[in-house]
């Protein structure tokens, strides 16, 4: 049951966080008039407040992943075993698939389709691996360092990622899958899928490695 719990835990906030992000940029498009500055800062507050949210009541049930980038980054600290890890992964992009899909039906759109939106270039890719080097830092930072702000850390991380990244940080495997899925303002073209999850991979994995220097456990810094 533990498991159980914990998996549908994930599999709801990939759902909702995949559904916000899509759906405020749909629903940003519509109301600022071209503008793609104000859609982005539309964007951007709904993403942060639905993580924030996710994080601060969902992290108690099953650590608030909602991304492979991060599940790989406790796996590499053993925190989570191999099998967990891998059923964690399935069930975070299913829930962001289904939060594409859900998004799409609430503005009576075509339930799947397939991004157009050019996200390529080396730029966008080096922009991946940072915002998630960013997200994964600050999450092992704040968990160590002061572990009741770790849901406004990944908040806010992701939104300052949205304005200094030229990527607009997803920093996400799974939500990037999901994007792929729709043809709106928050999609990505699936042929930039692969660059950008290497990338996201990579963030996280290097982040993990000097975090743990870093970030030491108390009883290692009193001896």
């Amino acid at each position: 049951m533990d498991l159980t719990r914990r998996l549908v835990a994930e599999f709801i906030g990939s759902l909702m966080l995949a559904g916000v992000v899509i759906g405020s940029g749909i629903l940003a498009v519509g109301l600022s008039a071209g503008n793609d500055g104000v859609a982005l800062i539309g964007n951007t507050a709904a993403t942060s407040a639905i993580l924030w949210v996710l994080v601060a009541t969902l992290g108690p049930v099953s650590g608030a992943h909602f991304n492979p980038a991060v599940t790989l980054a406790f796996l590499v600290r053993r925190e989570i075993s191999p099998v967990e890890a891998a059923i964690y992964v399935v069930v975070q992009v299913a829930g962001c698939v289904m939060g594409a899909v859900i998004a799409h039906a609430m503005f009576e759109l075509p339930l799947i389709q397939i991004a157009a939106t050019d996200r390529s270039g080396v730029a966008k890719m080096f922009s991946e691996g940072v915002a998630t080097f960013a997200l994964v830092f600050a999450i092992f930072g704040a968990i160590r360092h002061a572990p009741m702000s770790v849901p406004a850390a990944v908040a806010l991380v992701i939104a300052a990622g949205y304005w200094w990244t030229a990527s607009t940080s997803f920093a996400n495997p799974a939500i990037t899958v999901a994007r792929a899925m729709s043809d709106t303002f928050a999609g990505v073209r699936p042929a930039d899928v692969p660059g950008f999850v290497l990338a996201q991979l990579a963030g996280a994995l290097l982040a993990t490695g000097i975090s743990a220097f870093l970030f030491v456990p108390s009883k290692d810094t009193a001896s």
